[in-house]
């Protein structure tokens, strides 16, 4: 399988492509990264340093991959947070090009604006571009709770509100769906939830709730749900194995006490999945 992952990149810390190619990597997916941008440490620290990579120059680096022949090679496109503005349309472009050389290709969109606690964290107009043209052509979105009501203007907070805004969401082009940072009020104490729909039906898995943020955390989930679902073309294996792996990379994190994701230490976690927590059906 071969992914290519437009998203943004740091040298200290783990988010982005930064947090997703070596996850992707450890499971056998041969992944092509193209930068949004160029950072120090992703902007969580209040500070960084580094380029936001022009529009122009990520078209240029896709085209140079295009000029060796990949795209009917690719599986999959993986896109994440998108930096300025002019990445959308460079996405779109790049998705309509590799599905012209590859049909059974598939477009995965993560659309990072913000989450519950901390609000949208991205340039005002990156919502609309992502609610009106982004989103429309992918065939995956992974968003969390709060992006999902804002991208389709709705609040979900029950499991049954929560999935008329997935509906919602996939009247808008997607025909899959997975909804992390879950948080329902009639859950257990100390719990969330991660929600995966598609034609076949609608599955939810439940998992302790560790007492940290951990950036870059929703970058990985993307990914290893996206090569899951791409391989297995089943929504609740590629949930069952996701969680897996990214609660294990989080508790892995926490026992270190430190901020970043240790995400070469829990690598193992990736390519041998526990499958530690049961997933339901719901609809």
């Amino acid at each position: 399988m071969k992914i290519l992952s437009i998203q943004s990149a740091v040298a200290y810390g783990h988010v982005g492509n930064s947090a997703a190619v070596f996850p992707l990597q450890r499971i056998g997916v041969e992944v092509l990264p193209v930068y949004t941008v160029n950072f120090s440490n992703h902007t969580g620290y209040g500070a960084w340093r580094g380029p936001m990579i022009s529009p122009d120059d990520v078209r240029e680096v896709v085209t140079g991959i295009e000029e060796r022949g990949a795209f009917g090679e690719i599986d999959a496109v993986l896109s994440g947070y998108q930096g300025g503005e002019g990445i959308g349309e460079v996405i779109i472009d790049t998705v309509a090009r590799v599905k012209a050389a590859n049909p059974n290709a598939i477009y995965a969109c993560d659309p990072v604006m913000g989450n519950a606690k901390s609000g949208c964290f991205v340039a005002p107009a990156i919502p609309v571009l992502l609610r009106e043209r982004v989103v429309p052509v992918a065939d995956i979105i992974t968003p969390n709770q709060f992006e999902l009501g804002f991208l389709t203007e709705t609040e979900p907070d029950s499991l049954e509100s929560t999935l008329d805004s997935v509906d919602a969401a996939r009247a808008m082009g997607p025909s899959t769906v997975l909804v992390t940072s879950v948080e329902r009020p009639d859950r257990p104490e100390g719990t969330i939830e991660m929600l995966a729909v598609d034609d076949a039906g609608a599955w939810i898995v439940q998992t302790p709730h560790l007492p940290f943020k951990a950036n870059g955390s929703g970058d990985v989930t993307a990914a290893l749900f996206t090569a899951h679902y791409r391989r297995t073309g089943s929504a609740a294996e590629a949930l069952a194995a996701a969680t897996s792996s990214v609660f294990d990379l989080l508790q892995t994190t926490l026992d270190s006490g430190e901020r970043e994701l240790k995400l070469v230490e829990a690598q193992d976690f990736y390519a041998n999945p526990r499958l530690q927590f049961e997933v339901t059906q719901v609809r």
